[in-house]
């Protein structure tokens, strides 16, 4: 709650506050003069989505574009990432990081360009797809900072490595890009930024948090076995059903009775799956979770907690096997994001000259996760994730009032306010690398 009215009373200060400026900064006039072409961008980008490791086009438009501006670029970095690098005399390397991917979500904002794509996914499945996550968004801004920057090489020194990276949804994208050599192939950068559209401030208001920001997420797979048969005699099966059923509800305890209330664990079960019609009781239910974590061994306590619930319920139940608890990894899928705390103020302080004290406020962590974290985790390069406001002034205002939330990102309903958002995104990275690269 102190955050959210601290968002409320930032905005009330963000919508009539000016700018000060610093040096040379992007004015809203330089950015002005792209966003046509960006905006159309973003719209394109919208309409036609592709799943993880499948971001062929994607790729393909962001590498002309840079490739046009004077960037040496290369692609398939990773199956479908793309590297581009201009090198502007002595000076320090600075990566800026974008995703590629879509979700596997059926579009519902009503807007004219909604996207109407159906993918397979990677088990073969037929899927609708929609930038749910705001990717496009994060990809037309990380294009409009590509171009200010080249239009502007005499206002800064080093080298800048842009980076188009796939499969940020699940995992894997980083991790492909790194084993690929990144950091070998290309000039290493000496810090890595990206920025992340948020449904819990104001569109234009840049959010940071110096220290661990995103959490680490682990997908878990829960098999459980029974004993099938007809539906009109349960008393000749173990109805597997019921039993998942049962699992599901006694994984709340591990976050309510089990686990130290000041130590963040979030367990969900995303996807169960089990059965053909009413009138067959089936011999196997699967079910898929999401269990984030901020700890090792909170992570640890958790994951045991889950088998031994599983095996306990399919014990009481009477099932015929154990259940099995499939981990696909010894680590978490994504690590925690570490914001780099001295990187993360430096920048802080930048946003703040040039945007407005108001504009850029210090924003609490979040369970959310994000394979940005390999960049530091892996790759040991100091590294900033900050977050960027992507709701309509006047309705994140109505939110707050209301406390009904409202769309936010990996809903089916979530439509940032595009220019608001994309002007101040473009703003805010060119701001980041100018900081960084003088």
């Amino acid at each position: 709650m102190r955050y959210a009215a601290a968002v409320l009373f930032a905005l009330l200060a963000f919508v009539g506050s000016g700018v000060s400026q610093t040096a040379w900064a992007p004015s809203s006039a330089d950015v002005d003069a792209i966003y046509p072409d960006i905006e159309a961008l973003y719209i394109d980008l919208h309409q036609h989505p592709e799943l993880a490791f499948q971001e062929v086009q994607t790729a393909a438009k962001l590498a002309a574009r840079v490739r046009a501006l004077g960037y040496e670029v290369a692609t398939g970095i990773g199956q479908t990432g793309i590297v581009a690098v201009m090198k502007n005399g002595p000076g320090p390397t600075v990566m800026l990081r974008t995703e590629l991917d879509a979700l596997p979500v059926a579009e519902k904002t009503g807007l004219p360009f909604a996207s109407k794509v159906v993918a397979k996914n990677a088990s073969g499945q037929s899927v609708p797809v929609m930038h749910a996550c705001g990717h496009d968004i994060h990809m037309s801004a990380w294009a409009g900072t590509a171009r200010l920057m080249a239009e502007h090489k005499d206002r800064w020194h080093g080298t800048l490595v842009l980076v188009g990276q796939p499969a940020e949804e699940g995992g894997g994208g980083a991790s492909a890009m790194l084993k690929d050599g990144l950091f070998s192939r290309f000039p290493r950068p000496d810090f890595a930024l990206s920025l992340h559209d948020d449904d819990t401030m104001p569109a234009g208001m840049i959010g940071y948090h110096p220290g661990p920001f995103r959490a680490m997420v682990d997908g878990v797979t829960i098999v459980v076995h029974g004993r099938g048969g007809h539906a009109a005699m349960p008393m000749n099966t173990v109805d597997p059903i019921v039993l998942a059923s049962r699992i599901v509800l006694a994984l709340q305890t591990i976050v309510s009775r089990e686990n130290n209330p000041v130590d963040p664990v979030v367990i969900t079960v995303g996807s169960i799956h089990g059965g053909t019609q009413g009138n067959i009781i089936p011999d196997e239910v699967r079910l898929q979770l999401s269990v984030r974590t901020y700890t090792l061994e909170v992570r640890r306590k958790t994951l045991a907690a889950i088998r031994r619930i599983a095996l306990g319920e399919a014990i009481a139940a009477g099932a015929p096997r154990e259940p099995e608890v499939i981990i696909p990894e010894e680590k978490a899928v994504h690590p925690v994001v570490y914001n780099d705390p001295a990187l993360t103020a430096r920048l802080a302080k930048a946003l703040k000259a040039v945007l407005g004290e108001q504009a850029v406020v210090e924003m609490p962590p979040k369970m959310t996760s994000e394979d940005f974290a390999e960049y530091w985790n892996t790759g040991k390069v100091p590294s900033a994730l900050l977050h960027i406001g992507a709701v309509n002034a006047a309705k994140f205002a109505e939110i707050q009032q209301t406390g009904i939330p409202g769309p936010a990102p990996h809903s089916p309903e979530w439509a940032p306010d595009r220019e608001a958002t994309l002007k101040a995104a473009i703003r805010a990275e060119v701001t980041e690398l100018f900081e960084l690269l003088n």
